[in-house]
């Protein structure tokens, strides 16, 4: 089972083709075996996606003139999944697939859709039509599909079912299957574990983060904020998470926090994160 980092924690440390470099080397220094590529990091994108990253406090960083490929390989790591849109899938899939064979991985992954309603039962399975259909026509290229979720899949479509129960329920495993973040069902009020024992072996890659509260400042109430931690410096479940990603045998546990960084920094974090992770995998 691979350990791997999720690009989007790197924009702010991927200024210049040496930085990333540098980055790169580090990661492989901690103890990682790879790294999780995001499409729109890689090569040049739109004015909006860029600011809407840098909004939600994630930059992409300047990587899209990159030699990626190039990169990866000197620091000796490997690439375990791409991040694509749906919408890229639908009218490029020989791109995308060509793109995912060419850094050396059989997995593109869909990370949920913009501005769409998750509590509209019609929409869901409309999405779960159209997952089915580019999950068929990656696999005829090679390359298999991916859904990765956030908090928003948990919402309910009627009484007792969940967007996400129905993207479990109506996209067919030959086609589509998952990659489960344990961080944002644990935000939903959603058990973590019991949903990767649903997975069960439709879970092949697995994100891991932790989820805890960091005193920055003196609090003015009892009551601090819940948000993302190093490995092992929260309170979630992760020594069950990771013993259940190895009973199903997933390629890989990429790691991804969201700001919040021990010293302010994702590289300090990815390293402390690492201590946790090379002492279980």
């Amino acid at each position: 089972m691979k350990k791997a980092v999720q690009q989007i924690m790197l924009g702010t440390v991927t200024k210049n083709e040496k930085q990333t470099a540098e980055t790169l080397r580090r990661i492989r220094a901690a103890g990682y075996d790879g790294i999780e590529l995001n499409g729109f990091m890689v090569k040049p994108t739109s004015f909006l996606v860029r600011m809407l990253t840098k909004a939600a406090g994630m930059p992409v960083g300047k990587g899209g003139s990159y030699d990626w490929n190039a990169l990866v390989k000197e620091a000796g790591l490997c690439v375990t999944s791409i991040h694509e849109d749906l919408g890229t899938i639908r009218r490029e899939p020989e791109t995308v697939a060509k793109e995912a064979e060419a850094f050396g991985t059989k997995y593109v992954v869909i990370t949920g859709m913009y501005r769409f309603d998750y509590s509209d039962k019609a929409a869901v399975q409309g999405l779960c039509r159209d997952l089915n259909t580019s999950g068929k026509i990656l696999k005829e290229a090679g390359i298999e599909l991916l859904y990765h979720n956030h908090n928003c899949e948990f919402l309910h479509v009627e009484p007792q079912k969940t967007a996400y129960d129905l993207l479990l329920s109506e996209t067919d495993p030959e086609y589509v299957n998952f990659e489960l973040d344990s961080y944002w069902p644990t935000e939903a009020g959603v058990d973590a574990l019991a949903l990767m024992k649903k997975l069960d072996t439709r879970m092949k890659l697995y994100h891991i983060n932790d989820r805890g509260t960091r005193l920055l400042k003196p609090a003015m109430t009892p009551i601090l904020k819940s948000d993302s931690m190093e490995l092992g410096c929260g309170n979630m479940s992760l020594d069950a998470f990771i013993a259940q990603a190895k009973n199903v045998n997933v390629d890989a546990v990429i790691l991804e926090s969201h700001k919040n960084w021990v010293d302010n920094s994702p590289l300090r974090s990815l390293e402390v994160s690492a201590q946790f992770l090379n002492a279980r995998i």
